[in-house]
This record gives C-alpha cells, structure tokens and sequence, in this order.
C-alpha cells in the first residue's frame, strides 16, 4: 500500500492544472454548462408565457364577443352611438390613481 500514495497525489495535481489551464477545457465545460442553465431558464419562462398566451387566445375563441372588445380597447375605437372617455396624463398603473 505505501507505493500507492502517488497515484491520489498525481490526479490531484492534473485536477488542478486542468481546472487552472484555459486550454484543458474544464473551464470551457464550466461556462457551457453556465450557458446551458440560462437557456433552460429562458426556455421555461418562454414556455409559461406560451401557455398565457395559449389560455388567452383559448379565451377569445370561447366568447363571441371578447375578440371584438379586444380590438376595440387596443385601438380604442367605439361602437356606433357609444361615447368614448379618454383620459389623458393617467395611468392605471400610477401610484396617483387609487
């Protein structure tokens, strides 16, 4: 057993000079794999906001007349005989407005 005690010693050493040399390619592997945790994490928010999406596209071929109310409020047209109340300077989402 006592002629053994290099072997351990020996894949340490290569250990750390692959980890320190920037040819080796563990640090290569380490940024890849870096790389990779963001795009899985891209991918997945990219994936929830397919299912809101969905659900709200699912949403408008369920009721005859939100897809009409949707055109309607994004280009802020009224119906014949309808007023329509712009305010202007106010935003829902201003701390000003309760």
């Amino acid at each position: 057993m006592a002629r053994w005690w290099p072997i351990p010693l020996l894949l340490c050493v290569a250990a750390l000079v692959a980890a320190l040399d920037e040819s080796a390619g563990l640090r290569a592997w380490w940024e890849l794999r870096a790389g990779l945790r963001q795009a899985e994490a891209q991918r997945d928010a990219l994936r929830l906001e397919v299912g809101e999406l969905q659900s709200a596209a699912d949403a408008l071929d369920a009721d005859g007349f939100a897809i009409e109310r949707a055109i309607r409020e994004r280009l802020k047209l009224s119906r014949p005989g309808e007023t329509l109340v712009r305010l202007s300077g106010v935003e829902p989402a201003s701390p000003r407005f309760p």
